[in-house]
């Protein structure tokens, strides 16, 4: 059998067009909703735990892929796509996926690795020390006052008592109690000047800090059960990478050109 020229041109016009028509899960409109589109949303909601790959979840998926388009459609025979909020909206849109897409490519190319990861969590460690305190203070406004204070406590009055005139409302109803806490949760010069004193023990002079002068008194000590390296890993690695991409910002604001 032979072909006449006009049937052999249809007939590859026809094995063309079918495989492009395939990668379409429908056309709407004229506008392809392509089968990949389909298959990225049913692997997600899959790797979500959700649901399984079935074809009543494809089947969902593209009818909802279908309405959406229906809608967008909609929108742009109405002109909206044109509208000052839509454009902005568009627009911040646009940058988010630019600046999500810049900080993806520089953590792919600049990792934490596990040496950043376990030194941070040895210097933090250190800060923290073995040891946590059980700690009081009276915070007054002048240096008078807290000298005051303490010949007073040398003279036989309770903290307690004292420190029900705390400047720190905060803790002076409870005697000045700070609770249980590590030097690095407190300010330097607070935690110098409590670290110093043992157990029962108060400071010998006021420790000046922004907030005024402080009179600490020591309750008790106990070892402080810090977690394991493999426990926070994860933090840290989070927490090195903001501070990597915070720099790496900092460094793009510093070569630009700003007026």
């Amino acid at each position: 059998m032979t072909f006449k020229p006009a049937r052999l041109l249809l007939a590859l016009i026809a094995v063309a067009a079918a495989p492009a028509f395939a990668q379409n899960a429908a056309v709407v409109n004229g506008k392809a909703i392509p089968t990949a589109k389909v298959d990225a949303l049913v692997k997600q909601v899959v790797a979500q735990g959700q649901q399984q790959d079935t074809p009543q979840l494809r089947d969902m998926i593209k009818k909802s892929l279908i309405g959406r388009e229906v809608m967008i459609q909609e929108a742009e025979k109405q002109g909206l796509s044109k509208s000052k909020d839509v454009t902005v909206a568009l627009e911040q849109a646009r940058q988010d996926i630019m600046l999500n897409a810049l900080a993806a490519d520089y953590v792919k190319k600049n990792p934490v690795g596990d040496a950043e990861i376990k030194a941070e969590y040895e210097r933090a460690v250190t800060a923290e020390g073995d040891k946590e305190y059980h700690v009081r203070h009276i915070l007054v406004e002048t240096e008078k006052e807290a000298t005051d204070i303490i010949a007073k406590l040398k003279g036989g009055a309770k903290f307690e008592d004292l420190a029900k005139n705390s400047k720190d409302t905060g803790s002076a109803a409870n005697g000045g109690d700070l609770d249980w806490g590590t030097p690095g949760n407190f300010p330097k010069v607070f935690a110098d000047a409590f670290t110093a004193l043992q157990k029962g023990q108060v400071t010998e002079k006021p420790v000046q800090t922004p907030s005024g002068f402080h009179v600490i008194k020591v309750d008790d000590t106990r070892a402080v059960k810090l977690p394991t390296l493999e426990e926070v890993k994860p933090r840290i690695a989070d927490s090195l990478m903001r501070a990597k991409l915070q720099a790496y910002q900092e460094s793009l604001v510093k070569k630009a050109k700003v007026q």
